[in-house]
């Protein structure tokens, strides 16, 4: 099928990019960088520059590449681990103000699957682990737990209420692995990159509109859904 992979330079969207194409998927996949847009090349995708700002110019590309499967892999952070309020803000608007543009674009493309990166450590505090049914953070206040509950809350409502496309929410933990921040896992909640990245393979084709954490089962959440309806598997790795 026709995959629009929104965030392919990042560090989930290059671990994706090999299980599409050997699955014999045709992707085009974006990135804000032309040197990025070279690798992504090389890589056996159709690559596009464009700013998930610039709604027009996303709206554009993703009606040229017209696929079947949208996935939103688009996050702002830097390359080394900063938890800055600029940098939580940043980021913050890309889910605010930047998924709203890539719904559309979906949808104006005839998109008829959705399929959005979140976060599991955004619930409210609460008895463990926490279920998708969970409460989320208020996102009230200036604290930067809000900041990103902020995000976190229009990411999921744009996409979840996007009319005619089946949106799905993948809800991850705290990444590790290649191009992360860190090596080794960091905690409670965790994920390696290349199950984070399988997860969102799965979501192309099982599992329905609705929301899926995907962590690695330390009781910090609840995956049972995503075992028992996309398949996922927290030990998932790439070939070396």
């Amino acid at each position: 099928m026709n995959v629009f992979l929104a965030g392919a330079s990042g560090a989930i969207g290059r671990r994706l990019i090999p299980l599409l194409r050997d699955a014999g998927h045709a992707i085009t996949g974006t990135t804000r960088s032309a040197r990025k847009a070279a690798d992504l090349t090389a890589r056996g995708i159709t690559a596009v520059v464009v700013d998930v700002f610039d709604a027009q110019a996303l709206r554009d590309a993703v009606m040229r590449a017209r696929p079947e499967v949208v996935i939103h892999q688009l996050t702002d952070l830097p390359q080394v681990p900063d938890r800055s309020a600029e940098v939580l803000a940043r980021n913050s608007r890309l889910r605010i103000e930047g998924t709203p543009n890539l719904v559309a674009a979906a949808r104006a493309a005839g998109a008829t699957r959705l399929i959005a990166q979140s976060i599991a450590f955004a619930y409210a505090d609460g008895p463990e682990p926490h279920r998708e049914d969970d409460a989320l953070a208020s996102g009230e206040g200036g604290a930067a737990s809000a900041v990103s509950a902020r995000g976190v809350r229009a990411l999921e409502q744009a996409v979840l209420g996007a009319a005619g496309l089946e949106g799905i929410v993948l809800r991850y933990g705290r990444l590790y692995g290649p191009a992360t921040w860190y090596a080794t896992p960091v905690g409670r909640g965790s994920l390696h990159v290349d199950a984070a990245a399988h997860a969102a393979f799965l979501a192309l084709t099982r599992g329905t509109a609705g929301i899926y954490n995907i962590a690695e089962a330390d009781g910090a959440v609840s995956i049972d859904r995503a075992i028992r309806d996309l398949g996922f598997d927290p030990a998932f790795r790439l070939p070396s």
